[in-house]
């Protein structure tokens, strides 16, 4: 299932999307796509539903977070080896946690909103993973049953905030839109291997970064099993899991984004962002 919510920021109503791409709407069978409709059980019962019997959604809304009330936003970091030595950084020996403000969350195509003071604006296309059961202490055999889906997440970064001064990676991360997620939440049983994803991020058209989920360092498996040692996963939560080469701190020189232009990106089987910069007024 491809689940969906659209309307205005902060008054989003739940969707599916049918085998056509249309909107259906959920809001007579779910309140919203939050962590409590992500069980197992009410993931079955939402397949259950016959689709041609949902009103579809008229027009063209915008497109919401595809996940509300998301209690933590997990990132990895350095986790593709080329991107590691892009930044100039050893590959880690075990995953590298830090964490992002839910308040960066943000629909997948509303503008992005470089922050005041912010000079080195960066983009990175990431998988997104949901979870869908309360997960403390997992084995990575049992990992991927807490999973309830997956999504893509442009993971930007305040390079001159994250880098450049004192204190933890959260300070670059987490302003407000630097978290769009979505256009969908891909429940699990539609992407049978995440670890065999294509991945793309465009600039104004120019293909920055094209990667794929196999040259991961730490598998969503052992990202989920890892993350749960430390804390544990509650339903809705995300962790995004880090991306691949081609960022803008990489390039020779550096670019980062600048008022005016334009971000896409995609990611296999979950669909499309499309953003546009702006400033901080």
């Amino acid at each position: 299932m491809k689940l969906v919510r659209y309307g205005l920021p902060h008054r989003e109503k739940p969707g599916i999307l049918d085998s056509d791409g249309h909107i259906r709407e959920l809001s007579g069978t779910v309140l919203d796509i939050t962590g409590e409709t992500l069980s197992p059980t009410n993931l079955s019962s939402l397949k259950s539903i016959d689709l041609a019997k949902l009103p579809v959604v008229p027009g063209t809304p915008r497109i919401g977070p595809c996940v509300g009330g998301v209690g933590k936003f997990v990132c990895i970091g350095l986790n593709y080896s080329d991107h590691a030595a892009e930044a100039g950084m050893k590959v880690p020996s075990e995953p590298v946690i830090f964490m992002k403000a839910t308040s960066a969350i943000c629909g997948p195509n509303d503008d992005i909103v470089i922050p005041k003071g912010g000079t080195k604006t960066d983009w990175e296309v990431e998988l997104g993973v949901v979870i869908g059961t309360p997960a403390k202490y997992v084995s990575e055999a049992d990992a991927m049953s807490y999973v309830a889906g997956y999504c893509a997440v442009n993971d930007l970064s305040e390079r001159a905030f994250q880098l450049e001064s004192t204190g933890q990676w959260v300070k670059g991360k987490s302003a407000d839109t630097f978290g769009p997620i979505g256009p969908w939440l891909v429940t699990a049983d539609e992407i049978p291997d995440p670890q065999d994803l294509n991945l793309w991020l465009e600039v104004d058209g120019h293909r920055s970064q094209n990667g794929s989920t196999r040259t991961m360092i730490f598998g969503v498996r052992q990202l989920v099993s890892y993350v749960s040692r430390f804390m544990s996963l509650q339903p809705g939560d995300i962790i995004s899991t880090g991306t691949p080469p081609g960022v803008g701190m990489g390039k020779r020189p550096p670019v980062y984004l600048r008022a005016g232009n334009r971000v896409r990106l995609g990611i296999q089987g979950l669909g499309e962002q499309d953003q546009r910069v702006v400033a901080e007024m």
